[in-house]
């Protein structure tokens, strides 16, 4: 995977290696760092960030005799499901014909799961339906299966804080035990819900208090990103204008996922020259499709709530939301209102919170398009 060639080397999904990769160098070195002297790491950053794409590619820079396997809990509901995807990713990871993966299939195998293949992609899953205390069985055992192998292994777990949500209670709790006693294994946890991850690792009264390293994820700065933008359409023939790079990275908030999704058009729309009439046409482009999904924001939310979203969406960074100045400028109601709003659009992951350079508060949306196409339209 890492030495496959793109025909565009701005990537939105996947991990294809460091030549497609940009920066991230500290948090790297930082990682591999911990993993190497046995500490585990909490990661955590805003979705869309690149989380996944650092873990992937913090794998690639491990030792031979370390193994690094990658799990996205996101979409589990339970510890059954939370065993599905962990067996998953092992069988997924861990080659069969090995020897290795003999010794895992055959131990998979006498928790008797029902083994498939992906329609699509012809890779295996295994699928359980246990009951809680078989789930927390079968977990623990494979768990401490990969801990007895004669090699080191990180398991990144990802969306970690998705457990928080399970039915069955105390799961941090359970899980944690399970994680201190083990030797060969260290763990990447990441997730996008900031509060909750921190709150899991730095609260006193939680399992996991003070269990790992945190690594904050934060934006990759403008004069790196435009570096790496101008070297990757020069090693393909293509000119690109430095102005245009730093208006465009400006325009997508330095948020990655964003940056990396509009020069991947302008690559693949764009000549040898990339031109200011070409940036523009390709961003209306952009938010004219995404148009359906702004609309959407608005039939789910009552009209203080899309109000204020548009408000934050104009603002760009909001410090106060409940200032005079704000809720007046944008006819919001009272500051009561605002406060309820505000906590529904973070639960429903409209909105989120940060910290600037100087450690000042304040809120803004998670998708940049949307800000953007309040801003193109006018609309407030």
């Amino acid at each position: 995977m890492g030495k496959a060639k793109l025909n565009n080397p701005f990537t939105t999904v996947g991990y294809y290696g460091s030549e497609y990769f940009c920066d991230r160098e500290e948090e790297t070195d930082q990682l591999v760092t911990n993993i190497q002297n046995g500490n585990s790491t909490t990661l955590i950053a805003v979705r869309r960030i690149g989380k996944t794409g650092l873990i992937h590619h913090v794998f690639a820079q491990l030792p031979l005799n370390w193994k690094g396997i990658y799990v996205d809990i996101l979409a589990t509901e339970n510890l059954n499901e939370f065993l599905n995807l962990l067996a998953t990713a092992i069988i997924r990871d861990v080659p069969e014909k090995s020897s290795l993966g003999k010794r895992f299939w055959e131990f998979i195998k006498s928790l008797r799961p029902v083994i498939s293949f992906d329609p699509m992609s012809g890779e295996p899953q295994a699928s359980f339906n246990v009951k809680r205390s078989d789930a927390e069985l079968n977990i623990a055992s494979v768990l401490k299966f990969i801990d007895l192998q004669d090699f080191k292994t990180v398991i990144a777990i990802d969306e970690f804080q998705q457990i928080l949500n399970y039915p069955e209670k105390n799961t941090d709790a359970w899980l944690r035990t399970i994680i201190q006693q083990m030797k060969n294994v260290v763990f990447v946890f990441s997730g996008s819900r900031q509060h909750l991850m921190s709150d899991m690792f730095s609260l006193p009264n939680r399992p996991f208090f003070r269990s790992t390293q945190m690594l904050p994820l934060k934006k990759i700065s403008a004069d790196i990103y435009a570096d790496f933008v101008m070297r990757k359409f020069k090693d393909h023939s293509k000119v690109i204008d430095i102005e245009l790079v730093y208006e465009i990275l400006h325009w997508s908030n330095l948020h990655t996922y964003y940056v990396q999704l509009i020069f991947n058009r302008l690559f693949s729309a764009s000549g040898k020259h990339v031109t200011a009439e070409i940036w523009k046409e390709q961003a209306m482009k952009l938010l004219a499709e995404q148009e359906i999904v702004f609309i959407g924001y608005r039939n789910m939310l009552t009209n203080p709530q899309w109000q204020l979203l548009k408000a934050i969406a104009q603002d760009e960074q909001v410090y106060m939301p409940t200032a005079k100045d704000f809720i007046n400028k944008h006819n919001l109601g009272s500051p009561a209102t605002v406060l309820r709003s505000l906590k529904s659009l973070q639960n429903y992951e409209l909105v989120y919170s940060d910290f600037d350079t100087n450690a000042q508060n304040y809120y803004t949306v998670y998708d940049i398009l949307f800000s953007r196409w309040c801003s193109e339209r006018g609309i407030g």
